[in-house]
């Protein structure tokens, strides 16, 4: 009896070994809600595109630049002031502002300072697809080729005002999108600043307009 019993255990073991790990299987699939955190598959959020605003460095500089998409008036002055003190600034110019003053933007070129693009029309571009900001950089990048026979790399978005479409823009024209730090047209009406000491590690952005 003792022999028969032997012989059907172990006959038997493999049979009961699969249904007891199908039960097993069965179990932890049932109880998984209960014993485990319900895992979620989620996306990982797209990195999100940025403009230029500062730059690291490890001596202290301010870098100034220029938005012309008002009068000429005050450029001659402007160029003086900057030639005298031997500062090159970047200036961004819209299309119209090269249309219409074209000796301008030759003297700023010729002394030393980088042409920046600012847009066509100064539309807002975040109101804009992506074809019609491609139109607005490459109509002045146009211009200023012709003019100057130079290829801009820099862009100014109109008003500061950017969103991914305008950004991608700006990269498949071959530019770099340039934002500032201290905007001066915020504090105009307040007293002069006699001095200013910057003491960091970051090259700023000030941003003036003419």
């Amino acid at each position: 009896m003792k022999e028969k019993l032997k012989s059907f255990i172990a006959d038997s073991t493999p049979l009961y070994a699969a249904i007891f790990t199908a039960v097993c299987i069965i179990c932890i699939f049932a109880l998984s809600p209960v014993i485990s955190p319900k895992v979620i598959s989620v996306a990982a959020p797209a990195k999100k595109s940025l403009p230029i605003y500062c730059v690291n460095r490890n001596d202290n500089k301010i870098a100034i630049s220029f938005d012309a998409a008002w009068g000429a008036d005050d450029t001659d002055d402007i160029l003086d002031i900057l030639d005298r003190n031997d500062v090159r600034a970047t200036f961004f110019l819209c299309g119209y502002w090269v249309d219409k003053y074209p000796d301008e933007v030759k003297k700023m070129y010729e002394g030393g300072h980088d042409i920046g693009n600012h847009s066509a029309t100064h539309p807002h571009g975040a109101q804009l697809s992506l074809e019609q900001n491609k139109e607005e950089i490459m109509k002045v990048h146009s211009k200023v080729k012709e003019l100057l026979g130079i290829d801009m790399e820099l862009y100014r978005p109109p008003y500061g005002e950017y969103n991914d479409t305008v950004l991608k823009a700006a990269k498949e024209c071959g530019y770099h999108s340039i934002q500032w730090d201290v905007e001066t047209l915020g504090i105009k009406y307040k007293k002069p600043i006699k001095g200013l000491i910057i003491s960091i590690s970051t090259l700023f952005q000030f941003l003036f307009h003419i």
